[in-house]
């Protein structure tokens, strides 16, 4: 999935837990793919900052 796919899903999963009408279980695989999908963003996104940081450095270099 992209990046904004998740981010995506990841504002729908918050959605449906906000509502009050699944139960615990399903509450909680809700809770749990959100997790994961909240680590795989920030990990994209340091990659992406870091990518950023390292172009701006070979322009400084340059």
């Amino acid at each position: 999935m992209s990046f904004e796919s998740d981010m995506s899903r990841l504002s729908e999963i918050v959605k449906m837990l906000e509502g009050s009408e699944l139960s615990l279980e399903q509450s909680l695989d809700l809770y749990k793919q959100g997790v994961e999908l909240s680590v795989k963003c920030k990990k994209t996104l340091e990659q992406a900052k870091l990518t950023v940081k390292n172009m701006n450095e070979e322009q400084t270099d340059e």
